[in-house]
């Protein structure tokens, strides 16, 4: 019973590791999302911004 307690307390022991990389990876993850819908964002405000001068003059053939 005893070996038992120390296995589970070792186990514990190891898998808290785990759980710090497991929400640093998923905090990480969140703002690497953040960061990429922004910079979509920004990019269709500045192609709404200054429109393409090609598609008034001169259309594509």
């Amino acid at each position: 019973m005893m070996r038992l307690f120390w296995m589970v307390c070792l186990a514990t022991s190891l898998l808290t590791g785990c759980a710090v990389i497991s929400v640093a990876d998923a905090a990480t993850s969140l703002a690497v999302g953040v960061v990429k819908t922004t910079v979509k964002i920004a990019g269709a405000v500045v192609d709404v911004a200054i429109p393409d001068e090609d598609t008034e003059e001169n259309p594509a053939k």
